[in-house]
């Protein structure tokens, strides 16, 4: 069995740049972009609601009573993160969950008026945290950028 010679010392150079633009792809920027935003949000929108609940709360405000399963995959949450999520919204009064009369493994999820004005109120603070990382981008940059990161995600997703 071969054993692997150490790498010449002129190598060094080409293994650092990679090394440097592993950590300013994707994963880091994604990241560091995730970061400023939970802080804004925490700071301007909401410090006990998150961007996932608002989502789910904003969701069943515009669609009515829906499926869990449905509404997950409107959110994007998967099974392990939305049944807490719902969980957590349930115990605070915002939405309402139980079980389809026609098929007892579903569960309907409904907002409660709490919700849905808890969901109306916060909607302009939202609105402005978008705005303020949108605010570097020209109106046709904030376009492309956006639609960048949807091709981003959905490419990655299949």
């Amino acid at each position: 069995m071969a054993m692997a010679m150490p790498k010449a010392h002129g190598d060094r150079a080409s293994d650092s740049r990679s090394l440097l633009d592993a950590i300013g792809g994707v994963g880091p920027l994604a990241r560091r972009l995730n970061q400023v935003h939970t802080r804004l949000w925490y700071e301007q929108v909401d410090s006990d609601l998150t961007g996932p609940q608002f989502t789910v709360l904003s969701l069943l405000s515009e669609r009515g009573v829906t499926d869990q399963g449905t509404l997950g995959a409107l959110a994007h949450l998967d099974k392990s993160t939305a049944a807490p999520l719902l969980e957590r919204l349930r115990r605070r009064g915002l939405v309402e969950l139980a079980k389809d009369e026609r098929d007892r493994r579903r569960k309907l999820v409904s907002l409660t008026e709490e919700g849905r004005e808890l969901a109306v109120r916060l909607a302009p603070a939202v609105l402005a945290v978008n705005e303020q990382m949108l605010a570097p981008f020209s109106d046709a940059e904030r376009e492309q950028f956006l639609g960048l990161l949807r091709r981003a995600v959905q490419g990655a997703e299949r």
